[in-house]
């Protein structure tokens, strides 16, 4: 009797913990080994006309793998907060997808597929494009992207200069003077526009030194991120975030096992004696 009583108990009890599991949503990674991949897209179109093009079947592929495969697209801003110990846990397949330099297919091609999708997308704009060049976004596109919601509009610098150039060409002040006006600027013109708070970060070209980064906290910004090809783990300082850049060549096929190499815990170390 006494044994029928405790099955009883414990399968009560695994009920419940299975209920509330559920409820928790999805599992979430160990927070010593997690690792988290931030894809960064550029522009999009029904064929590749140069390298940065990712063609729309591609990336719906892409958006497909993501989802048959469990994978979980967040916010930026909710890995950031996890970095910063504002956030109690993330998904253990936790994927962040951004999108650089603000062209005009990300309106056409990216935003209505994300919206079918609803995956949350970071655009990373330089403003002096925008609603200014042929090939960019305007700002009432924008607008119409971010009221939507999922959408979040952040900083790639004033006009997109290649730092280590500018630094050959211009004296030691001249320098400084153009970094400080690519960081502030468009934290002020972005803001004005749009209404939002912006403090994220990426190098144009995902060129860095500590100069910049140090300008860069300097100008208000909590995070910035180059373009290495790996993911991002809990010794990454939060001025140079890694991101892998996605090109038409990642087929559903080679996107998913990019995210199984750049998504899974890390291995634990084998023990001593043992070769791994």
């Amino acid at each position: 009797m006494w044994m029928v009583f405790m099955t009883q108990r414990l399968r009560r009890l695994a009920w419940r913990c299975g209920v509330l599991a559920a409820l928790a949503g999805p599992a979430m990674a160990s927070p010593a080994q997690w690792r988290v991949p931030i894809l960064v897209y550029h522009r999009f179109a029904a064929t590749v006309t140069d390298s940065m093009t990712v063609r729309t079947a591609t990336f719906e592929d892409h958006l497909r793998v993501l989802r048959s495969q469990g994978y979980t697209v967040i916010p930026l801003r909710d890995l950031l907060n996890y970095l910063n110990g504002r956030r109690a846990g993330l998904p253990a397949k936790a994927v962040v997808m951004t999108a650089d330099d603000g062209h005009r297919s990300v309106y056409q091609v990216m935003y209505p597929l994300v919206q079918r999708y609803r995956v949350p997308v970071t655009l990373i704009i330089y403003p002096s494009a925008i609603s200014n060049a042929r090939y960019a976004l305007t700002w009432d596109e924008l607008r119409r992207m971010q009221q939507s919601g999922g959408v979040d509009v952040q900083s790639h610098s004033y006009w997109h200069p290649n730092f280590v150039q500018e630094r050959r060409r211009l004296s030691p002040e001249a320098y400084r003077q153009l970094v400080r006006q690519q960081l502030l600027r468009p934290r002020q013109v972005i803001a004005k526009q749009l209404g939002n708070t912006v403090d994220l970060l990426a190098w144009p070209f995902g060129l860095y030194d500590a100069e910049l980064m140090k300008e860069a906290q300097a100008a208000g910004y909590q995070a910035a991120f180059s373009l290495e090809a790996r993911p991002v783990t809990r010794g990454d300082s939060l001025w140079a975030l890694p991101r892998l850049l996605m090109v038409d060549a990642y087929d559903a096929r080679t996107f998913a096992a990019l995210l199984k190499k750049n998504s899974q815990p890390a291995p634990s170390a084998a023990p001593a004696g043992v070769s791994p």
